[in-house]
């Protein structure tokens, strides 16, 4: 028994990775909407659950450059999303000009070549019609332009999706002067982030800023109604320092986590975020 255990957890670890490698489910290629594709990997159905069981699932955005089958390659994040029962959905960016390639056209006052909310929208749909996600538990998130995409997403549309939980990325100047409604939504970033600082930051020679992240959490709080500018509860972990608004308006949800490291997706963050999202009312 001592060694078939190890045996055991190799041969599981190895399932996990071979499922985080996969297109759409089990084919190779992605999965196809009509102005777009996305790759997903999906859990084990629970004991006794049956495979038509439906499942939580997080929609998740590369950043510029990147691709959906390379989120897939994150299998430290994508495992731990499997190993809780939930999708794993990488969407495609559509490819742009410049050197950044493939991204997201996320600002609501810039010229766009797709209809970056309804592509979503339809990939939640195929998910939902062709591997069981269920439509009320799917949490949007991404990582820097694809954390900005998932923040203007959740400023738009924000019955969208159930949740939010944008990563190194948010706003852009000029910031939004109101939402749609109101959100459930956790913000995380680094300390150390000098791509999307915390602040903003100038590019191409001052034609185009980024957002500051503290205001974006400041129109979050006016959207959701929150009574204190400053967060209500205080939590320094290991891995995070958390900021929580709770005086709030109810259905509403508001966090800042952040972590010591630069420009990057957290060790620990997927963790983070379920358990975030399973807590909510």
């Amino acid at each position: 028994m001592k060694l078939i255990s190890p045996i055991l957890a190799a041969l599981s670890s190895l399932a996990w990775i071979c499922a985080a490698n996969a297109g759409c489910a089990t084919d190779e290629e992605p999965c196809l909407v009509e102005t777009g594709s996305y790759h997903i990997a999906l859990p084990e159905p629970a004991e006794g659950s049956g495979q038509s069981s439906s499942r939580p699932a997080i929609i998740w955005l590369h950043g510029a450059g990147g691709t959906g089958r390379g989120a897939m390659r994150n299998t430290g994040m994508v495992e731990a999303v499997l190993q809780r029962g939930y999708a794993f959905i990488a969407a495609n960016g559509k490819e742009r000009e410049g050197r950044f390639g493939t991204g997201w056209y996320f600002h609501p006052d810039w010229p766009k070549e797709r209809n970056e909310i309804a592509f979503l929208k339809s990939v939640s749909a195929d998910a939902v019609n062709r591997h069981g996600v269920d439509p009320e538990r799917i949490i949007l998130a991404g990582f820097s332009i694809g954390g900005s995409m998932t923040s203007y997403v959740a400023c738009a549309d924000p019955k969208a999706f159930a949740a939010f939980a944008p990563v190194a990325g948010s706003f852009w100047r000029p910031h939004p002067t109101d939402c749609s409604g109101q959100v459930r939504l956790l913000h995380t970033h680094g300390w150390r982030d000098t791509t999307v600082p915390l602040e903003g930051r100038p590019l191409r020679g001052g034609a185009i800023f980024q957002g500051d992240v503290w205001l974006a959490m400041q129109i979050w709080r006016a959207e959701n109604g929150c009574k204190n500018l400053r967060p209500d509860s205080f939590e320094i972990g290991e891995q995070f320092w958390r900021r929580k608004w709770e005086s709030c308006d109810p259905g509403t949800a508001l966090e800042f986590a952040l972590h010591a490291s630069a420009h990057g997706i957290p060790r620990g963050w997927a963790t983070m975020v379920i358990d975030w999202f399973e807590g909510l009312d």
